[in-house]
C-alpha cells in the first residue's frame, strides 16, 4: 500500500459513513494517555525535540523468514512501515504535533536471506538443514534512521531495527519540553519517567488514582497489577465497539485518516532515501 491508496480508503470510508479504525495500539496504554494529557494541559511546555527507537530481533538471523520480507505482500518499506509507523503515531499523538518533513537513510543488513522451501511450524527453522532453504534477495530495510521536523518547528529523530539482538518490541521515546521531559518504554509500560532541571525527577506509576481524568478509564486494575499489550488491544476494541453501538460520530480512536498519515510519512521516508535529501510529507 502507498499513500495514494490509503487516501482512497479514507475517502471511501467517509462516503460510506461507516466506523473505520486502525490499531495503533500504543495510544491505548494508560501512561501514554497520561503523557498526552500532560502536554495538553501545559505541564511539559513548548515541545523542543523528540527522539527514540523501535528495536526488535525477530529477523536477526539470515534464516529468519516471514511474509513481511516479500515486497509484493508487505510493500516497498518494511521496518519503517511495520514498526516505525507505530513510533511516529505514538509521538505525534502525545505531542499533538505532525511530522512535516523527513531525511532518511535505510539499510538492508541481510541482502540475501534463506527461505524455507516448505511451510513450517513456528520455530521449526531451528532444526532445518542447509538443503531445506533457498536463497532469496532482499531489498527492504532491516534498519532505518530518520531525522524529522514537526509542524511547529521542533525537531527529532528515530531509528528502527529488526536485527537488534535481545530487543523484542522495545518502542522507546523521549520528548523534551521547555518545562520537563517525558520518557516512555513500551517494554516497561507501567512507568512514565518525567525529567526536570531544578528538582528531582519522577517516575509516574500506572495507578488509576494517580492518572489524569482522560487516562484513568484506560487503567482497569489497581496500581501494582501490571497492564500491557493485551490491555491496549482491549482498550482499542472497547472504544471502537462503543462507537459502533452508540452510533457516535465523535471518535477517540485511531482511524483510516491516522493510517493515511503514517503511509504519507513512509512514502516521504522512501523518497528521502532515494534522493538523499529532505522531503516534505504530502498528506
Amino acid at each position: 500500500m502507498n499513500s495514494s491508496e490509503s487516501r482512497q480508503l479514507v475517502e471511501m470510508a467517509k462516503k460510506a459513513g461507516v466506523v473505520n479504525a486502525i490499531n495503533f495500539i500504543y495510544r491505548y496504554y494508560p501512561l501514554v494517555r497520561h503523557a498526552r494529557s500532560m502536554v495538553q494541559r501545559g505541564d511539559v511546555g513548548e515541545i523542543y525535540h523528540a527522539t527514540g527507537s523501535y528495536t526488535q530481533d525477530w529477523l536477526f538471523l539470515p534464516t529468519d523468514w516471514n511474509w513481511r520480507l516479500v515486497p509484493e505482500l508487505s510493500g516497498e518499506s518494511r521496518a519503517v512501515a511495520d514498526v516505525g509507523s507505530h513510533w511516529c503515531d505514538s509521538v505525534q499523538y502525545v505531542t499533538g504535533l505532525k511530522i512535516k518533513r523527513v531525511c532518511a537513510h535505510l539499510h538492508t543488513i541481510h541482502k540475501t536471506r534463506m527461505k524455507p522451501k516448505k511451510e513450517l511450524e513456528t520455530y521449526a527453522g531451528k532444526v532445518l538443514q542447509p538443503e531445506d532453504y533457498e536463497p532469496v534477495p532482499i531489498n527492504t530495510e532491516d534498519y532505518a534512521c530518520v531525522a524529522f521536523e514537526f509542524d511547529n518547528g521542533a525537531v527529532g529523530s528515530f531509528t528502527v531495527s529488526q536485527c537488534f539482538a535481545g530487543r523484542k518490541n522495545r518502542m522507546f521515546y523521549e520528548i523534551s519540553g521547555s518545562k520537563c521531559s517525558l520518557v516512555w518504554d513500551q517494554e516497561r509500560p507501567d512507568e512514565l519517567w518525567v525529567g526536570y532541571r531544578e528538582k528531582a525527577n519522577e517516575i509516574v506509576m500506572r495507578d488509576p488514582s494517580l492518572l489524569t481524568p482522560d487516562a484513568r478509564p484506560f487503567a482497569h486494575y489497581p496500581g501494582g497489577h501490571p497492564e500491557g499489550y493485551p490491555d491496549g488491544l482491549k482498550n482499542f476494541l472497547w472504544r471502537v465497539y462503543t462507537a459502533v453501538a452508540e452510533g457516535s460520530s465523535e471518535w477517540d480512536f485511531s482511524t483510516f485518516e491516522d493510517g493515511h498519515v503514517e503511509m504519507a510519512i513512509v512514502d516521504a521516508v522512501l523518497q528521502s532515501h532515494r534522493t538523499k535529501q529532505w522531503v516534505e510529507v504530502t498528506y
